[in-house]
């Protein structure tokens, strides 16, 4: 996945900025109030569609010839939206029946084998091809394909991963079992976001900052997490409403403010 480079430090969606539109907006078209469970639910659901959506359109566009400025622009830009997502060189840590993958893993990218000790050529990792279990069992009857110490190979089981290197002796592969041996670059899946809040003296729910959670998209996608929200809780809107609402808003804040 050679695109994996694009990471950016950009503001996360803020939690409370989409539900304060939300409401407003669900008012305004007489849906009526969501709940703080609802609209935690909803926010959720729409957080991960958006989030599945990138890779689907990436491969889209990917496969799609295209040389304008206009197809390049959004491969970038879907490429920058996942690469807030990627996380680089974990540890697997110990041998158990396996190496366990991180529990938030969505996409694995890579994975490298960085304990020296077993290679005579003193290199400090190697690239860990994925094969799957279907050519695991070509690999094992053939002399030329096998894993070496500087070609290993993984296959997944589950949310496990097992390794093989090379072995003097027959059957001249073996699986790896040392710890702290192994590392993965991975994409992971957002976080779960969550609408903290607390009860007033009217029983009405107020914003608890410090219990929340934001958004962890890319800070673009506010607009389309309101209209995906708001699609779940069965209103329909479109974008150029939100936008419409939302610079009303604003204005009419500034409006206060400057009385």
């Amino acid at each position: 996945m050679g695109w994996l480079h694009y990471k950016k430090e950009i503001m996360a969606v803020n939690i409370n900025n989409v539900y304060t539109r939300v409401q407003s907006i669900a008012n305004k078209e007489q849906r009526g109030y969501l709940t703080p469970i609802e609209y935690n639910r909803f926010a959720n659901q729409a957080q991960l569609e958006i989030f599945e959506q990138y890779f689907y359109d990436l491969d889209q566009y990917l496969r799609r010839p295209g040389n304008d400025t206009r197809h390049a622009d959004t491969v970038t830009s879907l490429q920058e939206k996942i690469a807030l997502f990627e996380v680089f060189e974990t540890n697997l840590g110990n041998y158990n029946s396996g190496y366990d993958l991180p529990t938030t893993l969505h996409k694995l990218s890579t994975v490298e084998l960085s304990h020296s000790d077993i290679d005579s050529t003193g290199a400090n990792y190697h690239e860990v091809e994925g094969v799957t279990k279907k050519d695991f069992r070509l690999i094992r009857t053939s002399n030329i394909l096998l894993p070496t110490d500087t070609k290993p190979i993984y296959i997944r089981e589950g949310n496990k991963i097992k390794v093989y290197k090379g072995k003097a002796t027959t059957p001249f592969f073996e699986e790896l079992t040392i710890n702290e041996a192994i590392t993965v670059d991975f994409i992971k899946q957002p976080a779960t976001v969550n609408w903290a809040f607390y009860l007033d003296a009217n029983n009405d729910a107020l914003y608890n900052a410090t219990g929340s959670t934001n958004f962890e998209l890319h800070g673009s996608e506010e607009p389309t997490l309101v209209i995906k929200i708001l699609e779940l809780a069965g209103v329909a809107m479109k974008s150029t409403d939100v936008y419409q609402i939302g610079d009303k808003e604003n204005i009419e804040d500034i409006q206060q403010q400057k009385g």
